[in-house]
């Protein structure tokens, strides 16, 4: 096998797995349950294996990709349509603190440690079992706390504070480009960009590493410069 061959072959797999990434849906790392995981593994693998066996040519790849997305797109419409088959599949959530308690049980039957236990915790930034009422431990791996009402968070309804609208930033400028979507779906235009890149002592747009504009507080800017300094 020439290095054209492989060439040809890594572009081929390289597209089957983009392919079959947009089809399959845009599940994020951490929402990856262990079926989905394995899924993965198996169809890199597949295709890892077609591109570097010389005895195996393209039909074998388009093949082996499309049987086994299939496979995973078939299982992922089975769990949508039926629930405990869905349990099944991804598994279901478990309570591993009660009412401030720790469930021993339900730590033994996942595997789970005392200090995985607080690992997790932490990275909800809760540094105390104490202060934990329920924790759940999701299908894929990550640990869901509500805590006690002494600890959780004072919110504006708790101190009887009339609700602000909340505004999204939108992206203007990146690496020196307007993102000229964003700017008219915003009700504006170039020569107002420029305009208030003008107040801002800004002459050139490809002068600017980032732009982003809120509704409250106006255009933020990031000049190239100050992006690149130490």
């Amino acid at each position: 096998m020439n290095f054209v061959d492989i060439s040809v072959e890594l572009f081929i797999g390289f597209i089957l797995l983009f392919l079959m990434t947009k089809i399959l849906g845009k599940t994020s790392i951490n929402q990856v349950t262990p079926f989905e995981f394995i899924s993965a593994l198996v169809l890199g693998e597949l295709v890892g294996n077609a591109i570097y066996d010389e005895d195996i040519g393209f039909g074998y790849i388009l093949f082996a990709v499309f049987v086994w997305g299939l496979l995973m797109y078939i299982a992922e419409m089975l769990e949508i349509k039926f629930l405990k088959l869905r349990g099944f599949l991804e598994g279901n959530p478990s309570i591993v603190i009660y009412n401030g308690i720790i469930d021993r049980n339900e730590l033994r039957k996942n595997k789970m440690s005392i200090n995985q236990l607080q690992t997790l915790l932490r990275q909800k930034d809760t540094f105390s079992v104490h202060e934990v009422e329920f924790a759940l431990l999701e299908a894929n791996g990550t640990l869901s706390v509500l805590k006690k009402s002494l600890y959780s968070t004072t919110t504006q309804q708790d101190l009887d504070m009339h609700p602000r609208p909340t505004f999204l930033s939108v992206t203007f400028i990146i690496d020196g480009e307007v993102l000229l979507d964003n700017l008219t779906a915003s009700g504006f235009d170039e020569a107002w960009l420029q305009n208030e890149l003008v107040k801002l002592n800004i002459k050139r747009v490809e002068d600017i590493f980032y732009a982003e504009w809120h509704q409250e507080e106006g255009l933020y800017v990031i000049p190239m410069k100050q992006s690149t300094a130490r």
